[in-house]
């Protein structure tokens, strides 16, 4: 059951080293136009959007010809901004998600809480450092901006898998997957689902 009106966010954040421009529907069918200048990341977000079924319109520019390290964390502080401005004040939603996606060899387990207190556990070992020319360990500080901006509680772990795409697209379909069921309107909840009465 989806909450009517849509939640949907505007977020634009400009810097010396970047610019990202993100809007986002929570409430969507998994259609997304993504240009971040970072093509595996690009393919990442969309599969996110896709099995999550939010609708996700993103282009960013940054200094890439020094390091991807400042656009993609500026992306992960972006999308944690729409996150939490599309969510709004969480009443009526199930706020906890668990998604476990298999991805041939690999195997990814998502465990999240919209509770407000951003923290990650990323469990994620690679013998493989790099897909072409992107560094796999900035997907762990992609995850750390977007959980300090979306007051995410996230727990990423990963008991197996050599394929480093195989990995890493295992994780952001289960998250899209894991938030996806924790967003979920449920009528039963009234107000927030929290017995202090606020998230």
């Amino acid at each position: 059951m989806k909450r009517a009106p849509t939640r949907e966010s505007s977020v634009e954040r400009k810097t010396a080293e970047t610019e990202v421009r993100i809007k986002l529907n929570l409430d969507g069918t998994g259609k997304s136009e993504v240009n971040s200048s970072l093509p595996f990341l690009d393919h990442m977000l969309t599969l996110w959007a896709k099995h999550g079924f939010f609708d996700l319109h993103l282009k960013s520019k940054g200094d890439i010809e020094i390091d991807d390290h400042h656009l993609v964390e500026d992306i992960g502080i972006s999308l944690g901004r729409a996150l939490a401005e599309a969510i709004g004040d969480k009443k009526g939603i199930k706020r906890y998600g668990v998604a476990f996606v298999p991805m041939d060899e690999a195997l990814a387990q998502v465990i999240l809480d919209l509770s407000g207190r951003p923290y990650l556990v990323y469990q994620v070992n690679l013998q493989k450092k790099k897909i072409k020319t992107f560094d796999i360990d900035l997907i762990e500080h992609f995850f750390e901006a977007l959980v300090q901006k979306s007051g995410l509680t996230l727990h990423i772990l990963v008991p197996y898998g050599k394929n480093p795409h195989h990995v890493i697209e295992a994780v952001f379909k289960a998250l899209g997957k894991a938030l996806d069921q924790a967003l979920q309107v449920d009528p039963r909840i009234k107000g927030v689902l929290s017995t202090k009465g606020s998230l």
